[in-house]
């Protein structure tokens, strides 16, 4: 085995390339000439999106950062950009979209599409489940130049669109699902597929800019450290950010006066006092002198032997590509996208409860299994309404039924949550969110029917999900529920927890009706726990650290420690680990192994024990 082969790996909508030379953009098959010669206007490009909102969350795996009209039932602003067309004539219109919802009722996320002041027909949005090109009929182009195009919603419940391609043929053969193929083309036509590859070099890349990555900076950045942070959405903070709005809990242990930089305070979850705490995190990642890198989706890296060499990211408007080199990178992404693309060892789903002692008898196969399965905690769609002092209408939402059925409300909360067994947190992200937007859609229609509801309005839903587990990459040292319920003390312990173990399991196992709602079984540790450093870096891989859920632990064993001051203070410890590898020419394991006891007073524990 070569231990130094060189690997690029480029992943687009879940589907993995391999080289042993550098990619440029276009990675898919060839298309034909006459495929190319068309006009792509890619949705996160356009120049004012109106009311519509830029989703970022389903890239890997639909192959695009689409434009969603999220008006909580009211159609929004229309969105507005400029295309040059190169010649007058007839040209056949194609958008990516798709109906999120199909059933026997109107799709409720349907939009028409404006060229040059003229409404087409169609109507986008109500034809086919999975994303694919729905034709939208011919524009006549009266001159060459730039013309004004728009998306106007009909709806406001979350209509979609990718992409739009103008062509002068009128059957073009448009790549779909495949989405390399997908990713080559639009890359061609965007213009960017003869663009060198921008290329960067820094001493840490974090990807993820959730709590835990943007503890894990700031920490790294104190000790000098020049500093990549990478992050998909618009804003940094994850759970907690406006788009979220998850309260921070937990404690900050050794690391407060980083944590207090970017946490929240305490507020009903989904609250607008997100939108403060959002201001002062910005302010300080803005002040620290971290790199910060929003709306930059991780697509791929470099490998050489069982080091990461480079991790690849595209700018969302733009499409740019940039590779970001470092001696170190830290996986906070959640979902573990590096070390799972690079080939590390990981868990998804719970173990058997003997595996690792973590029975609970008292709730059975509610807390763990006897049998291993792929069940997870879920994801959560917050969403909150007002009262508005005079009659407040809301549409009718049959779509929304079926999973709604009979339950009524006018605010949700953290155990608005959905998980099942035959759905990937990952691969199925976004039917679990929509899944959770007709859940909240239909059970404020049914809240609507009571009279005393009739000045209530929806004020806020987030599209956003806030994931709470996924895949675990496997450290040197996995943390389960005996290392809380023991309060183990370890000499390389650098995070330190006291809250309940806290699993959810969704209460149609326990013949609900309502399979988007969760209940909490919390088991008590008696006091403080820790988690050991071993459990914060790849034992597959040797210059990789992770922080937040995707740490090493099973399923029980994130169950304590998933909140985000415990995620923090995990990105706390390898952001000054980061600082170790570079001062001591290290890998985490050696930082581990030889220099425990310098990143323990840097945290600030007591040196260990000789």
């Amino acid at each position: 085995m070569n231990l130094s082969r060189r690997t690029f790996i480029r992943i687009v909508g879940g589907a993995g390339l391999t080289s042993a030379i550098p990619f440029r953009y276009v990675v898919g098959a060839p298309q034909a000439a006459a495929t190319d010669a068309g006009v792509l206007v890619e949705a996160a490009s356009f120049a004012e999106r109106g009311g519509w909102k830029l989703d970022t969350q389903h890239y890997q795996q639909m192959g695009g950062c689409y434009l969603l009209a999220h008006g909580m039932g009211k159609p929004v602003a229309n969105a507005k950009t400029t295309v040059a067309f190169p010649q007058a004539g007839t040209w056949h219109v194609w958008v990516r979209t798709r109906n999120w919802c199909p059933g026997d009722w109107q799709a409720p996320g349907r939009f028409k599409l404006c060229v040059d002041g003229r409404t087409l027909a169609a109507e986008f949005g109500a034809a086919g489940e999975p994303w694919h090109w729905q034709p939208g009929g011919a524009v006549e182009i009266a001159s060459p130049g730039s013309v004004e195009v728009e998306l106007a919603d009909l709806t406001g419940f979350d209509g979609r669109c990718d992409a739009i391609y103008f062509t002068r043929e009128s059957s073009p053969a448009l790549p779909n699902e495949d989405l390399c193929e997908l990713a080559g083309w639009k890359d061609r036509l965007g213009g960017r597929a003869d663009k060198k590859i921008e290329e960067q070099s820094f001493e840490v890349v974090i990807v993820g800019g959730g709590i835990a990555g943007c503890a894990a900076a700031l920490a790294a950045r104190s000790q000098g450290l020049k500093v990549a942070l990478i992050q998909d959405r618009p804003v940094f903070g994850g759970n907690a950010s406006e788009e979220v709005r998850v309260h921070t809990i937990g404690i900050p242990g050794k690391g407060a006066a980083i944590m207090e930089t970017i946490d929240t305070p305490h507020y009903p979850n989904g609250h607008a006092d997100a939108i403060q705490a959002q201001q002062k995190r910005e302010a300080t990642l803005a002040a620290s002198g971290v790199h910060l890198f929003a709306l930059h989706v991780a697509i791929g890296l470099e490998k050489v032997g069982a080091r990461i060499a480079g991790v690849e990211a595209r700018e969302v408007t733009s499409g740019i590509i940039r590779r970001f080199r470092a001696p170190v990178f830290i996986d906070a992404t959640g979902d573990g996208w590096l070390g799972y693309w690079a080939g590390a060892e990981f868990r998804y789903g719970r173990e058997a409860q003997t595996e690792f002692g973590e029975a609970w008898p008292k709730h059975g196969e509610l807390w763990s299994p006897t049998t291993p399965d792929n069940r997870v905690m879920g994801s959560s769609v917050l969403w909150n309404s007002e009262v508005t002092g005079q009659p407040a209408d809301f549409p009718d939402v049959p779509w929304a039924m079926p999973v709604a059925k009979q339950h009524r409300a006018i605010n949700g909360e953290w155990y608005w949550e959905y998980s099942a067994n035959d759905l990937n947190q990952i691969d199925d992200a976004e039917k679990i969110r929509d899944h959770l937007l007709r859940a909240i859609y239909g059970s404020f229609a049914n809240a609507k029917k009571d009279p005393n509801n009739a000045t209530v309005a929806l004020k806020w839903v987030a599209y956003v999900a806030g994931k709470r587990e996924s895949r675990r990459l496997m450290g040197d040292y996995m943390y389960t529920m005996q290392d809380m319920t023991q309060r183990r003390e370890f000499p390389d312990a650098v995070v330190e927890e006291k809250r309940a173990i806290d699993s959810h399991y969704q209460r149609a196992e326990t013949g609900s009706p309502s399979d988007f709602l969760s209940e909490a079984l919390f088991h008590s540790t008696d006091g403080l726990y820790y988690i050991p450093f071993r459990s914060l870096y790849s034992r597959s891989l040797d210059n990789l650290m992770m922080a937040g859920r995707c740490f090493s632990c099973s399923h029980i064993g994130l169950a304590g420690p998933r909140v985000m001051k415990t995620c923090g203070q995990m990105g706390i410890a390898i952001g000054y680990a980061a600082a170790l590898c570079e001062k001591h020419g290290a890998t985490p394991r050696e930082v581990g192994r030889q220099h425990i006891g310098e990143l323990r007073r840097l945290i600030g524990y007591e040196p260990a024990a000789a």
